[in-house]
Protein backbone atom coordinates (compact mmCIF):
# COMPACT_ATOMS: atom_id res chain seq x y z
CA UNK A 1 0.00 0.00 0.00
CA UNK A 2 1.52 3.31 -1.12
CA UNK A 3 1.04 6.22 1.26
CA UNK A 4 -0.29 9.67 0.50
CA UNK A 5 2.64 12.05 0.11
CA UNK A 6 2.34 15.76 0.92
CA UNK A 7 5.25 18.00 0.01
CA UNK A 8 6.71 19.94 2.91
CA UNK A 9 6.03 23.19 1.02
CA UNK A 10 2.34 22.31 0.60
CA UNK A 11 2.12 21.08 4.18
CA UNK A 12 3.60 24.23 5.68
CA UNK A 13 1.47 26.51 3.49
CA UNK A 14 -1.77 24.73 4.41
CA UNK A 15 -0.94 24.74 8.13
CA UNK A 16 -0.32 28.48 7.88
CA UNK A 17 -3.61 28.92 6.01
CA UNK A 18 -5.39 26.92 8.70
CA UNK A 19 -4.25 29.09 11.60
CA UNK A 20 -4.70 32.34 9.68
CA UNK A 21 -8.20 31.29 8.63
CA UNK A 22 -8.97 30.34 12.23
CA UNK A 23 -8.03 33.83 13.42
CA UNK A 24 -10.00 35.50 10.63
CA UNK A 25 -13.20 33.50 11.06
CA UNK A 26 -13.17 33.75 14.84
CA UNK A 27 -12.67 37.51 14.68
CA UNK A 28 -15.53 37.93 12.21
CA UNK A 29 -17.93 36.03 14.43
CA UNK A 30 -16.82 36.97 17.94
CA UNK A 31 -18.77 40.27 18.27
CA UNK A 32 -22.01 38.42 17.56
CA UNK A 33 -21.58 35.30 19.70
CA UNK A 34 -24.85 34.00 21.14
CA UNK A 35 -27.08 36.30 19.08
CA UNK A 36 -29.89 34.18 17.68
CA UNK A 37 -31.25 36.44 14.96
CA UNK A 38 -30.27 36.45 11.29
CA UNK A 39 -27.30 38.75 10.74
CA UNK A 40 -26.29 40.75 7.65
CA UNK A 41 -22.50 40.80 7.63
CA UNK A 42 -20.55 41.21 4.41
CA UNK A 43 -17.19 41.94 6.10
CA UNK A 44 -15.71 42.47 9.56
CA UNK A 45 -18.01 44.71 11.61
CA UNK A 46 -16.29 46.33 13.39
CA UNK A 47 -13.08 46.12 11.38
CA UNK A 48 -10.37 45.00 13.86
CA UNK A 49 -6.76 46.11 14.24
CA UNK A 50 -5.72 42.66 15.46
CA UNK A 51 -7.35 39.24 15.95
CA UNK A 52 -9.80 38.98 18.80
CA UNK A 53 -8.91 36.56 21.63
CA UNK A 54 -10.73 33.26 21.30
CA UNK A 55 -10.74 30.05 23.32
CA UNK A 56 -11.21 28.26 19.98
CA UNK A 57 -7.50 28.84 19.37
CA UNK A 58 -6.14 29.08 22.91
CA UNK A 59 -7.04 25.54 23.96
CA UNK A 60 -5.22 24.22 20.91
CA UNK A 61 -2.14 26.23 21.84
CA UNK A 62 -2.20 24.40 25.17
CA UNK A 63 -2.41 21.05 23.38
CA UNK A 64 0.53 22.05 21.19
CA UNK A 65 2.55 22.74 24.33
CA UNK A 66 1.46 19.36 25.70
CA UNK A 67 2.66 17.59 22.53
CA UNK A 68 5.98 19.41 22.75
CA UNK A 69 6.51 18.47 26.38
CA UNK A 70 4.79 15.07 26.72
CA UNK A 71 5.34 13.68 23.23
CA UNK A 72 3.17 12.52 20.34
CA UNK A 73 1.28 9.77 22.18
CA UNK A 74 -0.89 11.93 24.49
CA UNK A 75 -3.10 10.16 27.02
CA UNK A 76 -6.34 11.38 28.50
CA UNK A 77 -4.38 12.04 31.70
CA UNK A 78 -2.01 14.33 29.81
CA UNK A 79 -4.97 16.41 28.67
CA UNK A 80 -6.28 16.59 32.23
CA UNK A 81 -2.90 17.71 33.54
CA UNK A 82 -2.56 20.51 31.01
CA UNK A 83 -6.14 21.66 31.53
CA UNK A 84 -5.41 22.10 35.23
CA UNK A 85 -2.10 23.82 34.49
CA UNK A 86 -3.24 26.35 31.89
CA UNK A 87 -7.06 26.55 31.64
CA UNK A 88 -8.30 26.64 35.23
CA UNK A 89 -10.12 30.02 35.10
CA UNK A 90 -12.43 29.09 32.22
CA UNK A 91 -15.92 28.93 33.80
CA UNK A 92 -18.22 28.40 30.85
CA UNK A 93 -20.49 25.44 30.48
CA UNK A 94 -18.55 22.20 29.81
CA UNK A 95 -15.22 23.86 30.67
CA UNK A 96 -16.35 24.68 34.17
CA UNK A 97 -17.74 21.21 34.85
CA UNK A 98 -14.67 19.50 33.45
CA UNK A 99 -12.50 21.41 35.91
CA UNK A 100 -14.98 20.81 38.73
CA UNK A 101 -14.69 17.06 38.14
CA UNK A 102 -10.91 17.17 37.80
CA UNK A 103 -10.69 19.09 41.07
CA UNK A 104 -12.53 16.38 42.98
CA UNK A 105 -10.36 13.66 41.50
CA UNK A 106 -12.42 12.32 38.61
CA UNK A 107 -10.30 11.80 35.51
CA UNK A 108 -11.27 11.39 31.84
CA UNK A 109 -13.44 10.18 30.29
CA UNK A 110 -15.84 10.30 33.27
CA UNK A 111 -14.68 13.88 33.96
CA UNK A 112 -16.33 14.85 30.68
CA UNK A 113 -19.84 13.66 31.41
CA UNK A 114 -20.53 13.36 35.14
CA UNK A 115 -22.84 16.18 36.30
CA UNK A 116 -22.07 17.89 32.96
CA UNK A 117 -25.21 19.13 31.21
CA UNK A 118 -23.14 20.61 28.38
CA UNK A 119 -21.62 17.56 26.67
CA UNK A 120 -23.47 18.31 23.42
CA UNK A 121 -21.93 21.76 22.96
CA UNK A 122 -19.20 23.38 20.88
CA UNK A 123 -16.28 23.42 23.32
CA UNK A 124 -14.52 20.46 21.70
CA UNK A 125 -15.47 20.70 18.00
CA UNK A 126 -13.63 24.03 17.95
CA UNK A 127 -10.38 22.24 18.91
CA UNK A 128 -10.09 20.03 15.81
CA UNK A 129 -7.42 21.86 13.82
CA UNK A 130 -4.39 20.86 15.86
CA UNK A 131 -5.18 17.18 15.21
CA UNK A 132 -5.85 17.77 11.51
CA UNK A 133 -2.54 19.60 11.13
CA UNK A 134 -0.33 17.13 13.00
CA UNK A 135 -2.08 14.18 11.29
CA UNK A 136 -2.34 15.78 7.85
CA UNK A 137 -3.53 13.28 5.27
CA UNK A 138 -4.51 10.69 7.90
CA UNK A 139 -8.16 11.32 8.89
CA UNK A 140 -8.41 8.19 11.05
CA UNK A 141 -5.44 9.22 13.17
CA UNK A 142 -6.79 12.78 13.43
CA UNK A 143 -10.17 11.44 14.60
CA UNK A 144 -8.52 9.18 17.16
CA UNK A 145 -6.54 12.09 18.60
CA UNK A 146 -9.68 14.23 18.61
CA UNK A 147 -11.54 11.61 20.67
CA UNK A 148 -8.77 11.63 23.28
CA UNK A 149 -9.14 15.40 23.52
CA UNK A 150 -12.92 15.69 23.38
CA UNK A 151 -13.79 13.21 26.13
CA UNK A 152 -12.06 15.48 28.63
CA UNK A 153 -15.17 17.66 28.74
CA UNK A 154 -17.74 16.07 26.39
CA UNK A 155 -17.57 12.31 26.97
CA UNK A 156 -20.58 10.51 25.49
CA UNK A 157 -21.89 13.66 23.86
CA UNK A 158 -22.29 15.29 20.47
CA UNK A 159 -19.23 17.42 21.15
CA UNK A 160 -17.04 14.34 20.75
CA UNK A 161 -18.59 13.52 17.38
CA UNK A 162 -18.18 17.10 16.21
CA UNK A 163 -14.48 17.25 16.99
CA UNK A 164 -13.85 13.87 15.36
CA UNK A 165 -15.80 14.95 12.26
CA UNK A 166 -13.87 18.17 11.74
CA UNK A 167 -10.46 16.72 12.59
CA UNK A 168 -10.88 13.97 10.00
CA UNK A 169 -12.34 16.27 7.35
CA UNK A 170 -9.61 18.86 7.80
CA UNK A 171 -6.86 16.21 7.77
CA UNK A 172 -8.22 14.97 4.44
CA UNK A 173 -8.33 18.56 3.14
CA UNK A 174 -4.52 18.51 3.01
CA UNK A 175 -4.92 15.99 0.17
CA UNK A 176 -8.20 16.61 -1.68
CA UNK A 177 -10.35 19.75 -2.13
CA UNK A 178 -13.79 18.38 -3.04
CA UNK A 179 -16.30 19.60 -0.48
CA UNK A 180 -18.79 16.73 -0.50
CA UNK A 181 -16.05 14.10 -0.46
CA UNK A 182 -14.45 15.81 2.53
CA UNK A 183 -17.80 15.93 4.33
CA UNK A 184 -18.28 12.23 3.58
CA UNK A 185 -14.87 11.43 5.07
CA UNK A 186 -15.71 13.35 8.24
CA UNK A 187 -19.08 11.66 8.55
CA UNK A 188 -17.52 8.21 8.12
CA UNK A 189 -15.75 8.67 11.46
CA UNK A 190 -18.85 9.24 13.61
CA UNK A 191 -22.06 7.31 14.38
CA UNK A 192 -24.91 7.65 11.91
CA UNK A 193 -27.32 7.93 14.85
CA UNK A 194 -25.69 11.14 16.09
CA UNK A 195 -27.43 14.47 15.62
CA UNK A 196 -24.21 15.90 14.20
CA UNK A 197 -24.27 13.29 11.42
CA UNK A 198 -27.93 13.92 10.66
CA UNK A 199 -27.83 17.73 10.64
CA UNK A 200 -24.84 17.74 8.31
CA UNK A 201 -26.54 15.32 5.96
CA UNK A 202 -29.62 17.52 5.92
CA UNK A 203 -27.59 20.67 5.20
CA UNK A 204 -25.96 18.91 2.25
CA UNK A 205 -29.39 17.74 1.04
CA UNK A 206 -30.69 21.31 1.18
CA UNK A 207 -27.79 22.57 -0.90
CA UNK A 208 -28.15 19.80 -3.46
CA UNK A 209 -31.90 20.27 -3.82
CA UNK A 210 -32.18 23.99 -4.37
CA UNK A 211 -33.34 24.95 -0.88
CA UNK A 212 -32.54 28.64 -0.33
CA UNK A 213 -30.08 29.71 2.39
CA UNK A 214 -32.72 31.19 4.70
CA UNK A 215 -34.93 28.13 4.47
CA UNK A 216 -31.98 25.80 5.08
CA UNK A 217 -31.16 27.78 8.24
CA UNK A 218 -34.76 27.48 9.42
CA UNK A 219 -34.74 23.72 8.77
CA UNK A 220 -31.70 23.36 10.99
CA UNK A 221 -33.36 25.30 13.80
CA UNK A 222 -36.69 23.54 13.44
CA UNK A 223 -35.31 20.00 13.40
CA UNK A 224 -32.04 20.30 15.35
CA UNK A 225 -32.30 23.58 17.22
CA UNK A 226 -31.71 24.13 20.93
CA UNK A 227 -32.26 27.10 23.21
CA UNK A 228 -28.57 27.13 24.12
CA UNK A 229 -26.71 29.04 21.39
CA UNK A 230 -23.60 26.89 21.82
CA UNK A 231 -25.40 23.58 21.20
CA UNK A 232 -23.30 21.67 18.67
CA UNK A 233 -25.79 20.16 16.17
CA UNK A 234 -27.36 23.45 15.08
CA UNK A 235 -23.98 25.15 14.78
CA UNK A 236 -22.57 22.33 12.67
CA UNK A 237 -25.51 22.78 10.34
CA UNK A 238 -24.76 26.49 10.08
CA UNK A 239 -21.07 25.91 9.34
CA UNK A 240 -21.91 23.50 6.53
CA UNK A 241 -24.54 25.89 5.16
CA UNK A 242 -21.98 28.70 5.01
CA UNK A 243 -19.49 26.46 3.26
CA UNK A 244 -21.95 25.13 0.66
CA UNK A 245 -23.95 28.30 0.00
CA UNK A 246 -21.16 30.89 -0.01
CA UNK A 247 -19.60 32.07 -3.27
CA UNK A 248 -16.04 32.79 -2.12
CA UNK A 249 -13.89 32.85 1.03
CA UNK A 250 -15.49 35.92 2.58
CA UNK A 251 -19.03 35.12 1.52
CA UNK A 252 -18.77 31.60 2.94
CA UNK A 253 -17.62 32.96 6.32
CA UNK A 254 -20.36 35.58 6.38
CA UNK A 255 -23.10 33.14 5.40
CA UNK A 256 -22.08 30.85 8.28
CA UNK A 257 -21.83 33.69 10.80
CA UNK A 258 -25.07 35.28 9.56
CA UNK A 259 -26.94 32.19 10.76
CA UNK A 260 -26.26 33.48 14.28
CA UNK A 261 -25.84 31.46 17.51
CA UNK A 262 -22.22 30.36 18.24
CA UNK A 263 -20.83 32.67 15.59
CA UNK A 264 -17.18 32.81 16.64
CA UNK A 265 -17.02 29.02 16.49
CA UNK A 266 -18.79 28.58 13.16
CA UNK A 267 -16.66 31.30 11.60
CA UNK A 268 -13.39 30.04 13.07
CA UNK A 269 -13.93 26.40 12.07
CA UNK A 270 -14.95 27.29 8.53
CA UNK A 271 -12.12 29.80 8.18
CA UNK A 272 -9.59 27.17 9.21
CA UNK A 273 -11.08 24.59 6.84
CA UNK A 274 -10.99 26.99 3.90
CA UNK A 275 -7.43 27.93 4.86
CA UNK A 276 -6.33 24.30 4.64
CA UNK A 277 -8.06 23.69 1.31
CA UNK A 278 -6.83 26.84 -0.43
CA UNK A 279 -3.63 27.48 1.46
CA UNK A 280 -2.30 31.01 1.83
CA UNK A 281 -3.26 31.95 -1.71
CA UNK A 282 -6.89 31.11 -1.02
CA UNK A 283 -7.27 33.82 1.64
CA UNK A 284 -7.81 37.26 0.08
CA UNK A 285 -5.60 40.13 1.22
CA UNK A 286 -8.56 42.27 2.31
CA UNK A 287 -9.50 39.56 4.84
CA UNK A 288 -5.89 39.04 5.99
CA UNK A 289 -4.82 42.63 6.59
CA UNK A 290 -7.18 43.58 9.47
CA UNK A 291 -6.08 40.67 11.70
CA UNK A 292 -2.44 40.53 10.66
CA UNK A 293 -0.22 37.74 11.96
CA UNK A 294 -0.61 38.21 15.68
CA UNK A 295 -1.95 35.81 18.29
CA UNK A 296 -3.91 37.35 21.17
CA UNK A 297 -4.54 35.08 24.15
CA UNK A 298 -7.73 35.11 26.17
CA UNK A 299 -7.31 36.40 29.72
CA UNK A 300 -8.36 32.99 31.12
CA UNK A 301 -5.42 31.18 29.49
CA UNK A 302 -2.73 30.98 32.17
CA UNK A 303 1.07 30.71 32.21
CA UNK A 304 1.37 29.73 28.56
CA UNK A 305 4.43 30.65 26.51
CA UNK A 306 2.43 30.66 23.29
CA UNK A 307 3.75 31.34 19.80
CA UNK A 308 3.79 35.07 19.16
CA UNK A 309 2.32 34.94 15.66
CA UNK A 310 0.91 32.66 13.00
CA UNK A 311 4.32 32.02 11.44
CA UNK A 312 5.75 30.79 14.76
CA UNK A 313 2.64 28.70 15.37
CA UNK A 314 3.00 27.18 11.92
CA UNK A 315 6.66 26.33 12.53
CA UNK A 316 5.89 24.63 15.83
CA UNK A 317 2.90 22.75 14.44
CA UNK A 318 4.90 21.48 11.46
CA UNK A 319 7.70 20.30 13.75
CA UNK A 320 5.25 18.15 15.73
CA UNK A 321 3.46 17.02 12.58
CA UNK A 322 6.64 15.74 10.97
CA UNK A 323 7.25 13.58 14.04
CA UNK A 324 3.63 12.45 14.30
CA UNK A 325 3.34 11.32 10.69
CA UNK A 326 6.75 9.64 10.70
CA UNK A 327 5.98 7.59 13.82
CA UNK A 328 2.22 7.12 13.95
CA UNK A 329 0.80 7.21 10.42
CA UNK A 330 0.87 4.35 7.94
CA UNK A 331 -1.09 6.17 5.23
CA UNK A 332 0.42 9.68 5.06
CA UNK A 333 3.94 11.11 4.84
CA UNK A 334 5.71 14.39 4.18
CA UNK A 335 7.97 14.19 1.14
CA UNK A 336 9.36 16.12 -1.79
CA UNK A 337 6.24 16.27 -3.97
CA UNK A 338 2.48 15.94 -3.61
CA UNK A 339 1.44 12.47 -4.70
CA UNK A 340 -1.70 10.42 -4.09
CA UNK A 341 -2.06 6.74 -4.94
CA UNK A 342 -4.96 5.45 -7.01
CA UNK A 343 -6.70 4.14 -3.89
CA UNK A 344 -6.38 7.44 -2.02
CA UNK A 345 -10.09 7.56 -1.12
CA UNK A 346 -9.89 4.06 0.36
CA UNK A 347 -7.14 5.36 2.64
CA UNK A 348 -8.91 8.59 3.56
CA UNK A 349 -12.23 6.89 4.35
CA UNK A 350 -10.61 4.20 6.55
CA UNK A 351 -12.31 4.67 9.94
CA UNK A 352 -10.65 1.81 11.84
CA UNK A 353 -8.93 4.10 14.32
CA UNK A 354 -12.04 6.20 14.84
CA UNK A 355 -14.16 3.14 15.59
CA UNK A 356 -11.56 1.86 18.05
CA UNK A 357 -11.65 5.19 19.87
CA UNK A 358 -15.45 5.28 19.93
CA UNK A 359 -15.57 1.75 21.36
CA UNK A 360 -14.11 3.05 24.62
CA UNK A 361 -16.46 3.56 27.54
CA UNK A 362 -17.30 7.19 28.44
CA UNK A 363 -18.41 6.02 31.91
CA UNK A 364 -14.87 5.07 32.87
CA UNK A 365 -11.61 6.48 34.08
CA UNK A 366 -8.48 5.59 32.12
CA UNK A 367 -5.07 5.61 33.75
CA UNK A 368 -2.00 4.97 31.59
CA UNK A 369 0.68 2.93 33.34
CA UNK A 370 3.89 2.02 31.48
CA UNK A 371 2.10 2.39 28.16
CA UNK A 372 -0.96 0.33 29.14
CA UNK A 373 -4.38 2.02 29.41
CA UNK A 374 -6.07 0.57 32.50
CA UNK A 375 -9.75 1.52 32.70
CA UNK A 376 -12.14 1.32 35.60
CA UNK A 377 -15.68 1.08 34.20
CA UNK A 378 -18.15 2.61 36.63
CA UNK A 379 -21.23 1.16 34.96
CA UNK A 380 -23.00 4.49 35.45
CA UNK A 381 -22.25 7.25 37.92
CA UNK A 382 -18.96 7.04 39.88
CA UNK A 383 -20.84 6.62 43.16
CA UNK A 384 -21.24 3.74 45.62
CA UNK A 385 -24.32 4.02 47.81
CA UNK A 386 -24.43 2.42 51.27
CA UNK A 387 -26.04 -1.00 51.35
CA UNK A 388 -26.50 -1.20 47.58
CA UNK A 389 -24.29 -3.44 45.44
CA UNK A 390 -22.54 -1.85 42.46
CA UNK A 391 -20.79 -3.83 39.72
CA UNK A 392 -17.79 -2.25 38.00
CA UNK A 393 -15.28 -3.53 35.45
CA UNK A 394 -11.57 -3.39 34.68
CA UNK A 395 -10.09 -3.58 31.19
CA UNK A 396 -6.70 -2.98 29.60
CA UNK A 397 -5.74 -1.57 26.20
CA UNK A 398 -2.41 -1.16 24.45
CA UNK A 399 -2.05 1.17 21.46
CA UNK A 400 -5.84 1.51 21.35
CA UNK A 401 -6.56 -2.22 21.19
CA UNK A 402 -8.01 -4.43 23.99
CA UNK A 403 -5.58 -6.98 25.40
CA UNK A 404 -5.90 -9.88 27.80
CA UNK A 405 -5.00 -9.23 31.43
CA UNK A 406 -5.70 -10.63 34.89
CA UNK A 407 -7.17 -8.06 37.25
CA UNK A 408 -7.92 -7.71 40.93
CA UNK A 409 -9.70 -4.86 42.70
CA UNK A 410 -9.33 -3.56 46.25
CA UNK A 411 -10.97 -0.76 48.19
CA UNK A 412 -11.26 0.77 51.65
CA UNK A 413 -11.46 -1.32 54.81
CA UNK A 414 -14.95 -2.67 55.36
CA UNK A 415 -15.85 -2.88 51.68
CA UNK A 416 -16.83 -6.22 50.18
CA UNK A 417 -15.39 -6.74 46.68
CA UNK A 418 -16.11 -10.01 44.88
CA UNK A 419 -15.33 -11.22 41.37
CA UNK A 420 -18.38 -11.15 39.06
CA UNK A 421 -17.14 -12.78 35.88
CA UNK A 422 -16.40 -11.18 32.53
CA UNK A 423 -18.50 -9.07 30.17
CA UNK A 424 -17.77 -6.68 27.31
CA UNK A 425 -14.05 -7.38 27.58
CA UNK A 426 -14.04 -6.38 31.25
CA UNK A 427 -13.28 -8.35 34.39
CA UNK A 428 -16.22 -7.50 36.62
CA UNK A 429 -16.35 -6.93 40.38
CA UNK A 430 -19.27 -6.31 42.71
CA UNK A 431 -18.76 -3.69 45.43
CA UNK A 432 -20.81 -3.34 48.60
CA UNK A 433 -20.35 -1.29 51.76
CA UNK A 434 -22.64 -0.39 54.63
CA UNK A 435 -20.88 2.95 55.13
CA UNK A 436 -19.33 4.99 52.32
CA UNK A 437 -17.15 8.07 52.83
CA UNK A 438 -17.39 11.02 50.44
CA UNK A 439 -14.13 10.20 48.66
CA UNK A 440 -12.73 6.69 48.34
CA UNK A 441 -9.79 5.10 46.54
CA UNK A 442 -10.25 1.92 44.54
CA UNK A 443 -7.10 0.18 43.29
CA UNK A 444 -6.93 -2.04 40.22
CA UNK A 445 -3.98 -4.47 40.11
CA UNK A 446 -3.40 -6.12 36.74
CA UNK A 447 -1.04 -8.73 35.38
CA UNK A 448 -0.34 -8.14 31.70
CA UNK A 449 2.50 -9.37 29.48
CA UNK A 450 4.29 -10.64 32.58
CA UNK A 451 4.12 -7.25 34.31
CA UNK A 452 2.44 -6.30 37.56
CA UNK A 453 0.76 -2.91 37.23
CA UNK A 454 -1.66 -0.94 39.40
CA UNK A 455 -3.78 2.18 39.11
CA UNK A 456 -5.91 4.13 41.57
CA UNK A 457 -9.38 5.57 40.96
CA UNK A 458 -11.87 7.73 42.80
CA UNK A 459 -15.23 6.35 43.92
CA UNK A 460 -17.56 8.92 45.41
CA UNK A 461 -20.00 8.44 48.23
CA UNK A 462 -23.47 10.01 48.11
CA UNK A 463 -22.32 12.89 50.29
CA UNK A 464 -20.00 14.03 47.48
CA UNK A 465 -22.64 13.56 44.78
CA UNK A 466 -25.59 15.84 45.57
CA UNK A 467 -26.24 16.60 41.90
CA UNK A 468 -26.22 19.90 40.03
CA UNK A 469 -29.09 21.71 38.28
CA UNK A 470 -29.14 21.50 34.50
CA UNK A 471 -28.37 24.67 32.57
CA UNK A 472 -26.58 26.36 35.48
CA UNK A 473 -22.87 27.18 35.28
CA UNK A 474 -20.27 26.75 37.98
CA UNK A 475 -19.83 29.75 40.26
CA UNK A 476 -17.69 32.57 38.89
CA UNK A 477 -16.04 35.68 40.27
CA UNK A 478 -18.36 38.71 39.93
CA UNK A 479 -15.43 40.95 38.93
CA UNK A 480 -13.20 39.01 36.54
CA UNK A 481 -15.86 36.37 35.68
CA UNK A 482 -13.37 33.52 36.02
CA UNK A 483 -14.24 30.27 37.75
CA UNK A 484 -14.44 31.32 41.39
CA UNK A 485 -11.70 28.92 42.52
CA UNK A 486 -9.32 30.33 39.88
CA UNK A 487 -10.11 34.04 40.14
CA UNK A 488 -7.60 36.19 38.21
CA UNK A 489 -8.39 39.52 39.88
CA UNK A 490 -5.03 39.59 41.63
CA UNK A 491 -2.95 38.74 38.57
Amino acid sequence: MRPVTISEQTYRDKVYGCWLGKNIGGTVGAPYECRKEVLELTFYDPVPAEPLPNDDLDLQLVWLKMLQERGIYPTVSDFADYWVKHLGPYPWNEYGFCRKNLNRGLRPPISGCYDNYYIDEMGSPIRSEIWACVAAGDPGLAAQLAWTDAVLDHAGGEGVYGEMFWAALQAAAFVIPDVETLIGIGLSMIPIHSRIWRVIRDAVWCSNNGVEWAEARERVLRDFGHHNPCHAPQNHGFTIIGWLYGEDFGDKLCKAVNCGYDTDCTGATLGATLGIIGGTAGIPDDWRKPVGEGIVLHKFTEDLDAPADVTALTDQTVEIGLRMLAERSDISEIGEADEAPADVLDLLFDNTRALAALSQDPQSTIETVEGYDIALHYGGEPVLRPGIAKTVGVSVRKDGHPIQAQAALSGPDGWSITAAGEMLGQQRFTLRAESVADNNTVTASVTVDGRQLSAEYLMLGPGAAPGFPCGVNVERCPKCHARIESCICGK
